[in-house]
C-alpha cells in the first residue's frame, strides 16, 4: 500500500469515527411521553437528578387534555403512534387512557389512587402488566382533608363536596369523605359536577343550602379550572380545601393537602431510569407515599375574615402570607 492510499483510508476512519459517535448517541436519547402531567418542572428537574435532560439524552412528548379528561383517549393513542418508550401518567384518566392504548409500552403513574382498587393493577406489589409507579392512596387523603377542614372552620355544620362524576376514583374518595364526616358529626351537600359550565350552578346550590365550607377532590378538571374555583369560593365565603397539586392555594384557594409532590416525581424519575436500564413495570412494586404536605393561604383566610387554630397553622408545611 502507498503513502496516498494509506492517507486515504486513514482519513474515511477518522471522518468514519465521529459519524459513528455521533449515531450512537442520536441512538441513545429516550423518549418520554407525559400524560396529564400537572407538575412538568417537577418532572424535568426529578429527570435532571438522574441525567436525563431535555435536548440531550431526553425527549418528551407532552400532551394535556386541558380541563377535557375525555380527549386523553385521542393523547394516549398519539404518544403510542409515536412509539414512546414510557408514558408518564398524571392522574387517574390519563393511566385508564394508556392503559387502554397500549399494552406494551411501560405505564408510570403518579397521583392515582389504589390502582388494585381501581382495577388498573393484580397487586402493589407485583403490579403484573405495564403500569407501575406511585399510589396516593387518595381516599384516604380526602377524609383528611375534611379533617382539617372542619378543624379550620369548626362551626361549619355543613361542608359541600364538589366531584367529577367521570372521574374513576371519585365514587371510592366520597365513601372516605362519608365515613369520615360521621366521626366529625358533620353533614355533607355532595354536588355533582361534568364540566366547567356545571361550577357556577353548583356554587348557587351551595349558598342555598348554606354550606360553611367546601371539600374539592383532586381532578385534572378541576386543577385546569383551580383558579376559577378558587374565585367562586372567595365571592361565596367559602373556606376550600384541595389536594392534588398546590396551585390551588396558589390561586387563592384556603387549604391544600396531599402527598408530597416532589417527592413523588423523584420516585417516578427512578421508575423511569430503571425501565430505560431494562426492568419491566410488573416486576417493579407501586410505592405508597410516605410524605405529605399542608399548606395554607394565610391571606385568604383573613379575607374569609378566619382565624386558623395555632394548632392547625403549627402542622402546616408552608403558610401563605
Amino acid at each position: 500500500m502507498d503513502r496516498r492510499t494509506f492517507l486515504a483510508g486513514t482519513g474515511a476512519v477518522l471522518l468514519a469515527a465521529p459519524l459513528a459517535a455521533s449515531a450512537q448517541q442520536a441512538a441513545k436519547v429516550f423518549r418520554v411521553g407525559a400524560l396529564g402531567v400537572g407538575a412538568p418542572e417537577l418532572l424535568r428537574q426529578s429527570l435532571r437528578e438522574v441525567r436525563y435532560v431535555e435536548g440531550q439524552n431526553l425527549a418528551v412528548e407532552w400532551r394535556d387534555a386541558e380541563g377535557k379528561p375525555e380527549r386523553f383517549g385521542d393523547l394516549a393513542a398519539e404518544l403510542v403512534r409515536l412509539k414512546v418508550d414510557v408514558i408518564v401518567a398524571g392522574n387517574p384518566a390519563a393511566t385508564f387512557a394508556a392503559k387502554k392504548a397500549t399494552a406494551s409500552i411501560p405505564i408510570v403513574m403518579v397521583n392515582t389512587p389504589d390502582p388494585v382498587q381501581l382495577g388498573l393493577v393484580v397487586s402493589l406489589g407485583r403490579p403484573g402488566g405495564n403500569i407501575t409507579g406511585t399510589t396516593t392512596l387518595s381516599a384516604d387523603l380526602s377524609s383528611k382533608q375534611l379533617e382539617f377542614l372542619k378543624e379550620a372552620v369548626p362551626q361549619a355544620g355543613r361542608i359541600a363536596v364538589l366531584w367529577n362524576r367521570s372521574n374513576p376514583w371519585h365514587s371510592f374518595a366520597l365513601k372516605g369523605v362519608e365515613t369520615g364526616a360521621r366521626s366529625l358529626a358533620v353533614q355533607l351537600q355532595i354536588l355533582e359536577v361534568h364540566g366547567a359550565g356545571e361550577f357556577d350552578g353548583a356554587f348557587a346550590a351551595m349558598t342555598s343550602k348554606r354550606a360553611g365550607a367546601i371539600l374539592i377532590l383532586a381532578d385534572p378538571l378541576f386543577f385546569f379550572h383551580r383558579a376559577r374555583l378558587a374565585d367562586l369560593a372567595a365571592k361565596r365565603g367559602l373556606p376550600a380545601i384541595s389536594g392534588g397539586s398546590k396551585g390551588f392555594v396558589d390561586a387563592g384557594g384556603l387549604m391544600y393537602y396531599w402527598a408530597n409532590q416532589a417527592d413523588l416525581y423523584q420516585r417516578v424519575a427512578s421508575y423511569v431510569d430503571r425501565i430505560h436500564k431494562g426492568a419491566k413495570p410488573r416486576d417493579l412494586p407501586i410505592e405508597q407515599p410516605t410524605r405529605f404536605e399542608l399548606v395554607i393561604n394565610l391571606k385568604t383566610a383573613k379575607a374569609l375574615g378566619l382565624t386558623i387554630p395555632p394548632s392547625l397553622l403549627g402542622r402546616a408545611d408552608e403558610v401563605i402570607q
